[in-house]
């Protein structure tokens, strides 16, 4: 994805202005969002601050980051979160290793595999990967960050999903912060949560045709036809 440097040039910066402070652990793409905040609110510049799942929610209780994009689980009662959508988890192998051959595999398929140690940054177990020592699982974003060509990632089907959310401290709740979620949600410019739905208009009620004659049926026609002759005889 494209770094928070990237993510901020070409944006124009009011010095007077606070930047909008987005903090984001390793995966999410933020472009989409960022977009739209441009087109909304150009005279508020965004700030990025990229880092790791350890630290997704302490930017928002020392004030680094207003908004923070954060990887379950969640700790912190004080926050407001909304979950966004879950990735699959991957395992990442040696190009050569058996498991490359399937299209998607099981725990049990690596049961008998070396997992990298947890303490290392995704980048150095890619690494140890390579070299051979062992495989990890990673959500699929994080793997494809960390692509190599000497590696192959393959679906852990039964592995449990990552889910990536939106976080932010529940009582500093800003009105930038109210359209920041309101963008990520898929609000419109036009909508706006303060502005109630109008009732819908009540129509008169529709006035009760008069019932149509009953027509008589051929059959019937001839019976009361062939009545008036025997009467009239």
């Amino acid at each position: 994805m494209p770094s928070a440097r990237g993510l901020s040039e070409g944006m124009t910066v009011n010095e007077d202005v606070a930047p909008f402070t987005i903090a984001f652990v390793a995966g999410v793409t933020l472009t989409r969002w960022t977009s739209a905040w441009e087109a909304r609110q150009p005279g508020i510049p965004l700030a990025f601050l990229p880092g790791g799942t350890a630290e997704q929610t302490a930017v928002l209780h020392d004030g680094r980051a207003d908004v923070s994009f954060v990887r379950f689980p969640v700790d912190g009662t004080d926050l407001s979160v909304i979950p966004l959508y879950s990735e699959v988890a991957v395992v990442v192998v040696p190009k050569d290793h058996p498991v490359a051959l399937f299209e998607t595999v099981t725990l049990a398929d690596l049961a008998e595999e070396t997992i990298t140690p947890s303490t290392l940054s995704p980048g150095d177990a890619v690494e140890l990967v390579a070299a051979g020592g062992g495989v990890v699982i990673l959500p699929q974003s994080i793997a494809r960050m960390h692509g190599r060509k000497d590696v192959v990632a393959r679906p852990v089907v039964d592995a449990p999903e990552t889910r990536i959310a939106i976080a932010w401290l529940e009582a500093d709740t800003t009105d930038r912060i109210e359209e920041f979620v309101g963008i990520v949600r898929g609000r419109t410019a036009a909508s706006s949560r303060a502005t109630p739905t109008p009732p819908a208009e009540s129509k008169p009620p529709r006035s009760l045709a008069k019932p149509r004659p009953k027509q008589q049926s051929q059959t019937q026609a001839r019976a009361a036809a062939n009545r008036r002759r025997r009467s009239g005889r």
